[in-house]
Formats: C-alpha cells, structure tokens, sequence
C-alpha cells in the first residue's frame, strides 16, 4: 500500500482526498492547520486520517514526508519549494496544482538525479489547460500543421442563474488569490508584436468573449504567456495569448479599485481598531464626506459602477475591519469572502476556450476547443474544486502505480502524461468539444 501526505484542506481539496482514499491501494494523510477541516475530509473513510500541522513547525512536516510515499502541497505557493526540499532530501515524489516556480525549476536535475516525479501545473489553470491545448497542438503539428495564433481564455465564475450580486463574481476557492492575480503584470504577442501590459493596465481595455452554453464575457490578460511558446513548441506562432474571463462590468470596477491601491500587498500595522470607512478615507482626497473624496480621487462619480460595489461590499461602513493585521488587500479579500459566497444549492461554472488558427499546406484551420463545467451543487463538489484538484488525483494515482514514468521537474506536456489524465476527466464529465471551421 502506498502512503500519500496532502497538505491543506482548502476548498478545492474534496475531490483530490476523496479520490484517492477510495482506491484500496493508498492511504492519504491529510494535514491541515485546522485539524476538523481535515477530519472532515476524511471522515467515514478508513483509509484516510487527519492531522494537525502548521507549516512553520518543519520537524513535524519532515516527519510526515519521511512516512509517505507522494507529497501533495495545497499550500500557498510560497511553501512548495519548503515541501520539495525535503521530498527532495528524503527521495519522495510530490505534486502540486502551482506554476513552476524558478526555484522549483532550479531543482529539477537533483530530482531527476533520485529518479523522483514533482509534477507541478497540474489542476485546471494551470493544469488543464496546458494538457488539452497539447493535445491539438501535438495533433496539428503531426500532420503537417503549423500553429500560427493561440488564444486561450479560463474563467471560474457563478454560473448564469447564480450571478445574483453586484460583483459578478463569488468564491469558490481563496478571494486572495484571485485579488493577487488582478495585479500581475502580463506580456503577449498580438501578430508578431510584443504587448507589455503592466498590473495596474491590466483591466483598461477587455475583449468582449462570446461562449456558448456559458454566456458573454470579458477577456484580459493572464500572466507572461512568452515561456508557453518555448514549451509548447510553437515556433510559428505569431498570436499567443493567454486571458482571463468575467463577467462584463467586472474590468471598470476593478480597473478602479486596482489604481486606488486596495489591492496592495504591504504588511500595514494601523489596521486595528479602524473601521472599514476609515480604512476607505485614507484612499479619498480630503472631504467631509468619504465617499465623495474616494469617487474623486478614482476620477469617477460618488454614482459610477465601481463606487456602487464598494458600497454593496460594505467599504464604507461604521464597522471594524475584519482583520487586524495585511495589507490592503486582506482588508478587500475578507470583505468579499463574506459577501460573496456561494449559496446552499448555488453552482459555479468554470469556462475554458482556447482558439488556435493551424496553416496546412494550401489551406488554414480554425480550431475551438471549449470545456464549461458546472458545479454538483447542493451536495456534491464545486466546478472550481473538481477542475483544480482531479487532474493532480489522477497524476497522483499514475506516478504511484508506475504509469507516469517522466522524471524530473516537470507540467503534464507530454501525451503520456496528458491523454491519460484528460481521457479520465472525460470520463467524469469534464470535457472538451471541438469545432473545426
């Protein structure tokens, strides 16, 4: 029987922990800075059991990777590479849903030297993405097709009927990471031009993104999409893009709010015993009146779409901050994973689009490759939790049953690492249709 460590029990961990201890062949540790959360993951099931672990305590989590076989890291990004020196140091395979980080990339000879798997980029964006984008590329390349435009857009979201607030948007998994990801500075090649777009850029002009079965969206930049084009082998390309999708009206507010500084990341001490209306006074120009001082200095009336979701988020309110110590952006995170929930009986929806243009010789191909998958909701696992943590389930169950052979530091790019891994989410209903024109 093998042994698998999955640290964290967040909101995308269900079907990662339910997966696996339903297969007779492993027993799944989970550890977790709140112990019933992972007690209640595993809870009925007789090969799983729960522990408590606060990642700062390395002596317990070297110990819980010296007893396993496969270490899952559903940490914060920051503590994978703590989890792969001591997989590394201890000869343990270890997985995560993470981009690859430089100093994760940096261990990859070390890892293959051991003759180890840490399969990173693997759950839905990135994961799922990558892996069936491969898979068109790869069959185009094999018939003599050159991919000169690559478009790719992800978006978790509400589904239609459960885009019920102001924001158009609700949590299915951690607020922080997506207010991070707001800022991130992205660079693309729009026909054979570089574009740098900077964080606070990033929201100024979307596209408008048209999907069937999912609804009307808007597009904007995702990251520095220029590595893909190397690991993709797409030495033709002349479009490469990788966005993220909303629903319209997002882009104006968060354009706003991303200029105005909420979402700013230094560590403030001044925090406690303010209210969140004095938390919003220090953002306005001096006024009596804070929302007037605000609007102004976001250049827009106290009456704009971006001042009326501050207000319905409850921004401006005589009620203390819901945290005492962050930065700004742990001030708007709380806010918004109190209101922003999703409902009893609510799904979420997770859209995937990617659009590839593939010249043949004497002729040119349009390819649409669309996944939209909905939530089991009332009772069964968000869309967001399935697309994130199934695919690093099914990466988890080939490397330890030997099927997944590939070693070193490395993203499901391969087709014997990805068709398997896609043929089984098909299977699960979570699947991609194309359309060829």
């Amino acid at each position: 029987m093998k042994s698998i460590l999955i640290l964290g029990a967040g909101l995308v961990s269900p079907p990662i922990v339910h997966y696996l201890t339903d297969r007779p062949e492993f027993e799944v540790t989970v550890a977790s800075r709140t112990v019933s959360k992972a007690a209640a993951l595993v809870a009925g099931r007789t090969r799983g059991k729960a522990l408590a672990l606060d990642i700062r305590n390395e002596t317990l989590l070297e110990a819980l990777i010296t007893k396993c076989d496969l270490a899952v890291s559903l940490l914060p990004a920051t503590e994978h590479v703590k989890v792969a020196l001591l997989c590394l140091k201890h000869g343990k395979h270890m997985a995560t849903t993470s981009y690859f980080s430089p100093a994760m990339l940096a261990l990859d000879a070390e890892v293959k030297a051991k003759g180890l798997t840490f399969i990173n980029e693997c759950g839905v964006d990135p994961g799922t993405d990558h892996m069936s984008a491969m898979r068109v590329i790869h069959h185009a390349q094999t018939n003599g097709g050159k991919v000169v435009s690559f478009r790719s857009y992800c978006g978790g979201l509400p589904a239609p009927e459960a885009n019920n607030n102001p924001l158009g948007y609700k949590f299915s998994w951690t607020p922080r990471g997506v207010l991070v990801a707001a800022t991130n500075a992205a660079k693309y090649l729009l026909d054979g031009k570089v574009v740098q777009m900077p964080g606070n850029e990033l929201f100024a002009a979307p596209e408008i993104v048209q999907i069937e079965g999912a609804g009307t969206f808007e597009g904007f930049p995702n990251r520095d999409c220029f590595p893909y084009i190397e690991r993709y082998g797409l030495t033709d390309v002349k479009t490469m893009f990788r966005g993220t999708l909303r629903y319209p009206g997002h882009c104006e507010a968060w354009y706003r709010w991303v200029n105005l500084g909420l979402f700013e990341q230094p560590l403030r001490r001044d925090l406690a015993g303010k209210t969140l209306r004095q938390f919003m006074a220090g953002f306005g120009v001096p006024d009596q009146n804070v929302e007037r001082g605000v609007a102004r200095k976001m250049g827009v009336g106290v009456d704009h779409p971006a001042m009326a979701k501050l207000k319905w988020l409850g921004m401006f309110e005589d009620r203390p901050i819901p945290i005492t110590e962050g930065g700004n952006i742990d001030v708007m995170a709380a806010q918004m994973l109190e209101k922003c929930p999703f409902a009893k009986g609510e799904r979420d929806m997770l859209v995937m689009r990617h659009e590839f243009v593939v010249e043949y010789p004497g002729r040119t191909e349009k390819i649409l490759s669309t996944m939209v998958d909905f939530g089991l909701q009332p009772d069964g696992d968000s869309s967001m939790a399935r697309t994130v943590s199934l695919p690093v389930a099914i990466a988890v169950r080939m490397i330890l049953e030997g099927s997944l052979t590939q070693r070193g530091v490395i993203a499901p790019l391969k087709p014997e690492v990805y068709n398997p891994i896609l043929n089984e989410l098909a299977a699960m209903n979570i699947r991609f249709v194309e359309e060829k024109y």
